[in-house]
């Protein structure tokens, strides 16, 4: 494995070994643990941007970044723009990155219009990357699908989206949404999601500014 520093925005990570999201699993034991083994970032289980927004103390709890080594990544979900402002200056406080689930395929989230629901709305997805961008103040990253299913593969359409947007830092599933996590990822459609000079990719599906 072939190891270097990684910068994401203003953030320089120690290595480019990163502890992807993942809803149940990546609470602050997890993340701790990781950490003191060498992970150079990082990050939370998703969070619903609406549950913040309203307040729900049970979601906070997925913020607790206590005692933990930084920099420290939040995933956030969700497709209100009103709701996903407020999550993201809220969340700038206990976080160096913030992340947007694009991605999750389950149908509880899907059926509210969030998680990879989006990647039928590019425009809604573009606004949604903008919006975070501004409010937050801390670097971006998406982590997308290739698309919603293999009639609808817009990987790279969804990555310059992005770009344009002010996204620091882009992943690719290479996977659509109607796969779940059956089949095969195919990483020939994130190869093609390099979007411009400004990014440079490793291990074959994420992109840095």
């Amino acid at each position: 494995m072939y190891l270097k520093k990684l910068k994401i925005g203003n953030v320089e990570l120690e290595n480019n070994i990163i502890l992807a999201p993942m809803a149940g699993i990546t609470d602050l034991p997890f993340r701790i643990l990781c950490k003191e083994q060498g992970a150079g970032l990082a990050t939370t289980e998703m969070v619903s941007s609406k549950a913040i927004f309203y307040n729900d103390e049970k979601t906070k709890k997925l913020l607790d970044t206590e005692n933990e080594q930084k920099p420290i990544s939040i995933q956030l979900f969700g497709s209100d723009l009103e709701a996903i402002e407020y999550a993201s200056k809220y969340v700038s406080k206990y976080t160096n990155i913030i992340d947007i689930n694009m991605g999750c395929p389950a149908p509880k989230v899907v059926k509210n219009g969030d998680g990879s629901k989006l990647l039928l709305n590019l425009d809604l997805a573009g606004k949604i990357v903008e919006t975070v961008v501004k409010a937050s103040k801390r670097p971006v990253t998406v982590k997308f699908r290739k698309g919603w299913n293999n009639q609808n593969v817009i990987a790279v359409e969804a990555a310059k989206i992005f770009e344009g947007a002010g996204a620091s830092s882009l992943v690719i599933h290479g996977r659509t949404r109607a796969d779940f996590y059956s089949r095969k990822s195919r990483f020939r459609y994130n190869k093609k999601g390099k979007t411009s000079s400004k990014y440079s990719c490793y291990r074959k599906w994420r992109y840095c500014r």
